[in-house]
């Protein structure tokens, strides 16, 4: 395992135009050497539309796919080009499906918003090309090392931030 995990703080902070950042993405181990084979897919439809959908909090990452057990997850680690980002801040949006028509390469939902269960943030990437993936790591072993709960919103609607993260992945 080796490179560094993304500054904690960052998945609070709107991802800036053109800029890249390293992300993850949650998925079964078949379809991750297939992805790390063959380039990503995107889906068709989803919360945001057709795209890739990323994040740059791992802990949300981690529980896809659902329902599947540890021992069958992997999470890419991948850099992404997030080119033109338009924010997509509540169910409803008026571009929430139609932002790439517009002029957008990814969609940003912030976390808090209510827009996603786990409340996290979540990015939709709708160009595949803009992804490149770093490693293939194997969520069973990232459940040992990933502080989970390293930051949480309170109901005070504050955020909490870490003091340090102490994994290198």
């Amino acid at each position: 395992i080796c490179g560094g995990l993304t500054n904690s703080f960052e998945i609070f902070f709107t991802p800036e135009d053109s800029h890249v950042y390293v992300m993850y993405h949650g998925t079964s181990k078949q379809t991750a050497v297939e992805i790390q084979r063959h380039g990503f897919t995107p889906s068709t439809d989803g919360m945001l539309g057709a795209g890739v959908y990323v994040s740059r909090d791992i802990r949300k990452a981690i529980k896809y796919p659902i329902g599947a057990d540890d021992s069958d997850r992997m999470v890419l680690k991948v850099k992404v080009n997030v080119g033109k980002v338009k924010i997509i801040n509540k169910q409803g949006h008026d571009r929430q499906y139609d932002w790439h028509a517009h002029g957008y390469d990814t969609a940003w939902v912030p976390p808090g918003v209510g827009m996603v269960n786990s409340n996290q943030q979540e990015n939709c990437v709708y160009d595949p090309k803009r992804i490149k993936v770093m490693a293939l790591l194997k969520v069973a072993i990232l459940k040992k090392y990933v502080i989970l709960n390293y930051s949480h919103k309170s109901l005070d609607g504050s955020f909490h931030f870490p003091r340090r993260l102490t994994l290198e992945i």
